[in-house]
């Protein structure tokens, strides 16, 4: 077989990987596996929107804030965003694999930092609190789940009445969801649009509470 050949077969093989994942995914909630935590780490130069410091420079970060990195995965995230609340802030890291929080244990015991709370769970367990939070993040995860509308609804309840959803999509992401899907089901949850950074295959959209 050439290599013309081997290519096609390769790519073939990919699409039918990712479409039979992205069937299977719709219907069961399958996050990274913690064994490949070191590829969510990885800030994709093709995205450069969707770096930990560009999703955080969305978000108008305070010290003292209180902050959810909702599937926190390794904690790519969750370092940055507790330093930069600082000392008197808290970041929860939430995830539903155990594995993951350990890597965000070690990553933060190594890094100095204290004011992390971690939660292992699954959206649709009530663990997210009232009115808890001021930043609520959503990085490459909403497409995992398999009930979004009630983990938006949890998320709205959990957030302050001036808090700020942030939601990022790359499309590289086995889950990816288009700007169109997570706008409706935000606006659904009650949500209404704040901010878009990027385009229509990698960004970052932000949204508060419609209290009107």
């Amino acid at each position: 077989m050439n290599i013309f050949l081997w290519i096609t077969a390769f790519v073939l093989s990919v699409i039918v990987v990712s479409f039979v994942w992205r069937l299977y995914s719709n219907r069961h909630t399958i996050p990274c596996p913690a064994w490949l935590g070191w590829l969510v780490e990885i800030n994709n130069p093709f995205f450069k929107n969707s770096s930990a410091k560009s999703v955080i420079s969305y978000l108008d970060i305070h010290p003292s804030m209180r902050v959810l990195d909702f599937g926190c995965g390794s904690g790519r995230l969750t370092i940055p965003l507790a330093q930069k609340v600082g000392e008197q802030g808290l970041v929860t890291a939430f995830d539903i694999q155990f594995a993951m929080l350990e890597k965000v244990r070690a990553k933060a015991k190594k890094a100095h930092v204290e004011n992390i709370e971690y939660i292992n769970g699954a959206a649709g367990e009530n663990k997210l609190g009232v009115k808890k939070y001021d930043r609520a993040l959503l990085v490459t995860v909403l497409g995992e789940i398999v009930d979004k509308n009630s983990l938006l609804q949890e998320i709205y309840t959990a957030l302050r009445d001036d808090g700020i959803l942030s939601i990022t999509e790359i499309i590289a992401d086995p889950h990816f969801m288009g700007y169109k899907s997570v706008s409706a089901l935000a606006n659904n949850a009650g949500f209404v649009k704040k901010d878009f950074f990027g385009n229509k295959i990698s960004f970052t959209a932000t949204f508060t509470k419609d209290l009107q």
